[in-house]
């Protein structure tokens, strides 16, 4: 189990995205853009962060040099449908800048739950937590 902060501004994603990582036994808080998930990583501590990148007020990789300089600690996973460029080109500028793993849109609850736990969970038999 996880405490992921998950941000994204479309709030049917938003859901569903909670729904998948809530079933899966995760502590879940939700923000709609960058500046409200800066403001929700300063009041309480997360293990992850999920954002998507194209967003008002704050976009993506924004959030994410501010949220890895100050939560060096904290894993990132980037998810991107594309916006004025392709999803793969913002996708890889956010690994550059920090992120631990990326998704591109349309992703499956199963890859969500899969990237999550490659970055939270102990792998059997070493006692290391997984790292990218």
């Amino acid at each position: 189990m996880a405490k992921i902060l998950l941000v994204d501004d479309n709030p049917g994603l938003l859901a569903m995205q909670r729904g998948f990582l809530e079933h899966g036994g995760h502590v879940v808080t939700t923000a709609t853009n960058g500046k409200e998930a800066v403001e929700q990583a300063q009041r309480e501590s997360f293990e992850l962060l999920i954002t998507d990148l194209v967003m008002p007020e704050k976009e993506g990789i924004e959030t994410i040099i501010e949220l890895h300089r100050k939560f060096p600690a904290m894993k990132i996973i980037a998810i991107s449908g594309g916006g004025r460029i392709n999803a793969r080109d913002y996708l890889d500028l956010a690994e550059k800048l920090g992120a631990s793993k990326t998704l591109s849109k349309p992703f499956s609850g199963k890859d969500l739950l899969a990237a999550v736990s490659s970055l939270t969970s102990v792998q059997a038999g070493g006692g290391e937590p997984a790292r990218s």
